[in-house]
């Protein structure tokens, strides 16, 4: 019972049943219109049949009887070797003479009933066989009156055989059509599930260890070629994010453990020995230091869940120009403390919706990343109104960053320092991306090593500014 639920199976039977109801309806018309052609071709030689036996009456003194037309023997007339039996009756239906095994044919009941004015046809089993019998009954017409009935009958053996016939062919053939069909449906749904097939087995050997696995189906312009390129495509989106997963946990373990581990050094080696006041005092800078870190650390991961989660934000109308400003001037002292400048060339009314407090938080970021990567020189914010968007761009004359770490600076916990000995997290820049996309934006990066580096902002502007 289990092979009755594939879908090759179904389908072989799906086409098997329409097949066979196509040939019913085909056949049962056929059938019903050679039929009905035979049964006029049999009333329409009854008729001939009888027009000519007519012409062969004679009436003579209130007789009727054949003429010398016909010939006397029976066998010998074209009529009867039809096998046609003819023969005449007086108005009361007594036999006056005929050709051919006319004596077998039953008297039609009607034929009697009134006097004879049109010829009429009568069906009647044949009494030395199990065939019908096809009469034709026609009066004898003699100066306008009717003298007497002239019959003519037909077994309709010939055209039962035929139709028997043509029945077993339509059976025969249709069973075989029937079972054709099936193969054939069977073969072809065989033929076009062989790549579901393939993806199921597939997907069975996929698991969150090896996503490594791809369909890797004949490209075809075809709804199941699409759906393998479709899945093969998902799959690498799914390995790309497990992998960052997976890195973003082992890096978010490194980046945790070392302030903790920072934080137990310090303690095992002030409790090691009686200490100083002195010596105390900067243990406790020390691990207040190393819980600043930690403190900062956790902040930016809840903030990147917070980001991937699309918790709403607050859409409030905000003047970007005036927060902007804001955030330079908060920023000039660690401009100063480390000697480079600062410079805002901002357009003013540059009006948007959104959050202040997140997007004073990605402005800071960025210039914390921009003045963390500046020996000496500055920084430059300058933002305006570009069409519909807001465009901020902040420029640094600092070290720049390597083509080869370009792409994947907005990654988490990512650094172009592998020792990761510079001061940071390495969340500064994808927190930054993930407000911007919170607010509809985004945010690009150009550079060339030694030269510095430039991040475009770009958020949409309010609709009535």
């Amino acid at each position: 019972m289990e092979r009755f639920k594939t879908l090759r199976v179904r389908f072989a039977l799906w086409v098997a049943l329409l097949v066979m109801s196509a040939l019913v309806l085909f056949g049962a018309f056929v059938y019903w219109s050679l039929a009905r052609n035979l049964e006029t071709a049999m009333d329409d030689s009854l008729r001939l049949s009888a027009t000519q036996a007519m012409a062969a009456v004679n009436y003579e003194n209130g007789q009727i009887n054949f003429g010398d037309a016909l010939p006397e023997k029976a066998d010998a007339s074209p009529l009867t070797a039809r096998g046609l039996a003819i023969r005449i009756l007086n108005l009361q239906g007594v036999l006056l003479g005929g050709f051919g095994d006319y004596r077998h044919v039953p008297l039609p009941p009607e034929t009697f009933a009134t006097t004879p004015s049109e010829p009429l046809f009568s069906t009647l089993p044949d009494t030395r066989n199990q065939n019908l019998l096809r009469i034709y009954s026609a009066p004898i017409v003699e100066e306008g009156q009717p003298v007497g009935i002239i019959q003519v009958a037909q077994s309709s053996a010939s055209v039962q055989e035929t139709l028997n016939q043509l029945l077993r062919a339509l059976v025969i053939g249709g069973v075989a059509l029937m079972a054709l069909a099936a193969g054939g449906g069977y073969f072809l749904a065989a033929r076009a599930l062989a790549p579901i097939d393939r993806m199921t087995q597939t997907a069975r050997r996929i698991s969150a260890q090896d996503l490594s696995a791809r369909l890797n189906l004949p490209a075809t312009d075809d709804e199941v070629g699409r759906l393998a390129s479709t899945l093969d495509l998902m799959l690498e989106r799914l390995e790309a994010s497990i992998q960052r997963e997976r890195q973003f946990a082992t890096d978010a373990s490194h980046d945790l453990r070392t302030p903790l581990a920072a934080i137990q050094a310090i303690l095992d080696v002030t409790r090691a020995q009686p200490r100083s006041a002195a010596e105390y005092e900067r243990a406790l800078d020390d691990l207040e230091f190393e819980t600043q870190r930690l403190n900062t650390l956790t902040e930016n991961l809840l903030q990147l869940a917070r980001g991937e989660a699309r918790l709403d934000l607050a859409r409030e109308p905000i003047d970007a120009a005036l927060l902007l400003k804001d955030v330079c001037a908060s920023m000039q002292p660690l401009a100063q403390a480390k000697g480079l400048t600062l410079r805002c060339e901002i357009e003013s009314a540059l009006r948007l919706r959104g959050d202040s407090d997140e997007l004073a938080r990605m402005f800071v970021n960025l210039l914390e990343n921009a003045m963390k990567y500046t020996e000496r020189g500055g920084v430059t914010v300058t933002a305006r109104a570009d069409g519909k968007s807001i465009r901020i761009q902040i420029q640094d004359t600092g070290r720049g960053i390597s083509a080869e770490h370009l792409p994947h600076i907005f990654d988490r916990f990512y650094r172009a320092d592998a020792s990761r000995s510079t001061e940071g997290t390495g969340l500064g820049l994808a927190i930054a991306r993930e407000i911007a996309r919170a607010h509809g934006g985004n945010i690009q990066a150009r550079s060339v090593e030694g030269k510095g580096a430039t991040f475009v902002v770009s958020l949409p502007r309010a609709p009535n500014s």
